[in-house]
């Protein structure tokens, strides 16, 4: 019997900026990788978001305000698409990877109750990297960016900031942890789900603890995961 990070789907967005609350989704990735990694399904979305793409998104993912419009598809339609999809990942109990997946589950549940639409409701079991890196080599120095943890895990990517080549790189970095980390995880990806709950929020009260300790008495860090509402 294999093991549950044998098959993975993995979800990633590029957006119009940083805060989940408001910004849109201008590109988005569902696939599935099988146990070497290799893709085996695969949905891609580009999205007219409905507003302007600020420059700095653009420098990010490449896609303008005007290529949106020309080409993307009307943002209703597509984010509902994009929650189906992921739904019928989680319907066959195949967990889904997404690196900081507060950010992509969250602007997602945005998304969906702006054009009228219920969002994914507790949506598991959810495989983040970037919290259960953090958790399981908490004294690496150095950045948690998705392309450090490539390096670090010895994970090829290419074409990083574009939706599926980092959210297919997201999934084989986390087969690389369950390899490197075995040891430390629970066995099933709904037990690490629920983990990764008490990681995050552990991850939060430590680091705002230290940015605090640095000279910011007012800093505050969420370590709400998966879903920042």
């Amino acid at each position: 019997m294999g093991h549950w990070s044998d098959s993975l789907a993995v979800f990633d967005t590029e957006t119009t900026g940083i805060d989940t609350r408001f910004s849109r989704i201008v590109t988005a990735y569902v696939g599935l990788i099988d146990a070497s990694g290799g893709v085996t399904e695969s949905a891609e979305w580009l999205i007219n978001p409905g507003v302007e793409i600020p420059e700095a998104a653009t420098a990010v993912h490449g896609i303008s305000t005007q290529y949106a419009r020309e080409y993307g598809e009307e943002p209703s339609g597509a984010v509902a698409a994009i929650a189906a999809t992921l739904g019928q990942y989680f319907e066959r109990g195949i967990p889904v990877v997404a690196y900081n997946a507060s950010y992509d589950f969250s602007i997602l549940h945005h998304e969906m109750i702006r054009h009228g639409h219920d969002p994914i409701t507790s949506p598991r079991p959810i495989v983040d990297p970037l919290v259960i890196d953090r958790a399981v080599d908490r004294y690496r120095r150095g950045k948690r960016t998705l392309q450090m943890a490539t390096a670090h895990y010895m994970v090829s990517f290419d074409d990083a900031h574009t939706a599926d080549a980092d959210a297919v790189a997201a999934g084989r970095v986390a087969q690389a942890i369950v390899r490197a980390h075995a040891d430390a995880l629970p066995q099933t990806a709904q037990e690490l789900h629920d983990q990764q709950i008490v990681w995050s929020e552990e991850w939060a009260e430590n680091f705002q603890a230290f940015r605090r300790g640095r000279g910011e008495p007012g800093f505050t860090a969420s370590g709400e995961w998966p879903v920042r509402t």
